[in-house]
């Protein structure tokens, strides 16, 4: 979409996401390779009760499901900046995470383009916020 058409205070909902204990001791072997997340015997003598995925991994998954929304499309020049990042509750191998994005602001800059900010909330199959972050990508308008 053009920066033009992102409308302050629309919502948007992605397709869901299912988390496979393979997947996140998989990426966290490679970028996040603490106990919690590939140790299960560690892990399941945590407060946590077993492995739980790295908030990066849920912050990427969560990202992904809003582009492949497709309403940055080939508008997008980058992504800008990144706030609040809250991991609100542990993902667990299975859970089943959705996100909804808000638009929350816009404010067109030089060249025909402009800033647009959303809340982004990842949920759980219980309707749990799992995590929430502020995102802000730089939009084209041509």
């Amino acid at each position: 979409m053009k920066f033009s058409e992102f409308e302050i205070g629309k919502s948007y909902e992605t397709a869901s996401y299912q988390m496979t204990l393979e997947e996140i001791q998989a990426f966290s072997r490679k970028f996040d390779p603490q106990y919690m997340h590939v140790d299960e015997v560690r892990a399941n003598e945590t407060e946590f009760g077993g492995i739980i995925a790295s908030g990066i991994h849920t912050l990427n998954i969560s990202f992904k499901l809003w582009i492949e929304v497709g309403a940055y499309g080939d508008e997008i020049i980058a992504g800008r900046q990144m706030d609040k990042v809250i991991f609100k509750k542990p993902v667990y191998p299975g859970d089943i995470l959705r996100v909804i994005v808000k638009i929350t602001d816009k404010k067109a800059i030089k060249g025909n383009r402009g800033l647009v900010t959303c809340k982004m909330t990842t949920y759980n199959q219980h309707d749990e916020k799992v995590l929430t972050a502020i995102l802000t990508a730089l939009i084209k308008d041509v």
